[in-house]
């Protein structure tokens, strides 16, 4: 009896810590529902594009009513209110959240803001890197160039081993010929396409990424990377057949070198703008260069796309070489254009 008498007075106290809690939690909902309820509804209104519907005073009172709804929560888990109670708040808060303090602008919304300004703007800002980084690239074609016409085995120090198939110094012409345009039935086309293309993406990437190594790190890679170019440029031209290498590669070439461009002229900004941080500080600098750079470098993704969209279909559908250059030129024509004349005159969007 004394036993059944200890086991009945433990579960009368824990069925009176359960009531105890239940009541704690009722009259905590009481208290604060009538807010909770409000900020629902003006969130719904919102969710649903019905702002306008919305009265002058719910607009002004929403953040008075989330910081409330927020303290609301915060007490309710110190509490260990009841899971429903908890589940409701968290809910609410966060959709709240996004209607206070979430970005103002749509996904077609930003699109239009990238591709109609921004964009462009941000390129034209690197005007000082992009000189620069030209200048690198057109060096280091050159100097790939010049170091395998004075030393064949430079080929085999530049060119990757991806390259080397038949495209090797001493082939022939018509082998060479054939890398060109017999591209739909040759695998080997397919792979050094893919390849180039992977290639350029990785370079692309790396120079933004380490440009905040002051900048060093994208000097390199540029100056290596068109070496290459130089090489194979070499390779073609030694069996007469320079102008359709060129035409082959301009097709995607005017794109996928021109995000290569922008690429390292946005890791030259972030890297200049560290070793030079004028009246600002370092961490300010980085950051103000950074956030132009980023702009820069989603376009470079897009235009990477872009270029392997037309590498993989321009290909193997256009084998004359005048058409290869036509189409890489227009695309070229486009990029120019759209950098360095579209929106010239429209005024900085400065919304965050």
């Amino acid at each position: 009896m004394a036993l059944f008498g200890l086991f009945g007075g433990k579960g009368a106290v824990q069925d009176a810590a359960v009531e105890a809690a239940a009541l704690r939690s009722d009259r905590f909902r009481l208290d604060r529902e009538a807010d909770w309820k409000r900020l629902d509804a003006i969130v719904t209104r919102l969710e649903k594009g019905r702002a306008r519907s919305l009265s002058d005073a719910d607009v002004l009172v929403l953040p008075a009513l989330y910081r409330t709804v927020a303290s609301s929560l915060s007490v309710a888990r110190e509490t260990s209110l009841d899971a429903a109670t908890l589940a409701y708040l968290e809910s609410l808060v966060q959709r709240a959240w996004f209607q206070v303090y979430g970005p103002r602008v749509t996904l077609w919304g930003w699109l239009a803001r990238f591709f109609g300004g921004e964009w462009s703007r941000a390129v034209r800002a690197l005007a000082p890197e992009l000189l620069a980084a030209l200048a690198l690239m057109v060096a280091g074609t050159v100097v790939g160039w010049l170091l395998v016409a004075a030393d064949q085995d430079w080929y085999f120090s530049l060119v990757p081993g991806n390259f080397l198939d038949v495209r090797v110094p001493g082939a022939s012409r018509e082998v060479l010929q054939r890398t060109l345009f017999d591209g739909a039935q040759q695998d080997g086309l397919s792979v050094f396409a893919a390849y180039l293309f992977s290639n350029n993406a990785s370079v692309a990437i790396l120079c933004f990424a380490l440009g905040f190594a002051f900048g060093v790190p994208p000097l390199l890679l540029l100056i290596q990377n068109t070496a290459t170019l130089g090489a194979m440029l070499w390779l073609f031209a030694g069996q007469g057949l320079l102008a359709d290498f060129g035409g082959w590669l301009a097709i995607h070439g005017t794109t996928e070198l021109f995000a290569i461009l922008l690429a390292g002229a946005a890791g030259l900004h972030v890297g200049r703008s560290m070793a030079f941080p004028g009246q600002r500080s370092l961490l300010e600098a980085a950051a103000e260069a950074g956030q132009r750079a980023a702009v820069v470098m989603a376009g470079v993704v897009l235009m990477l796309i872009c270029a392997g969209l037309l590498e993989g279909v321009g290909r193997q559908t256009i084998e004359v070489t005048w058409q290869r250059y036509a189409l890489g030129g227009t695309m070229l024509a486009f990029w120019l254009a759209y950098f360095f004349a579209f929106g010239r005159n429209r005024l900085p969007d400065h919304r965050p």
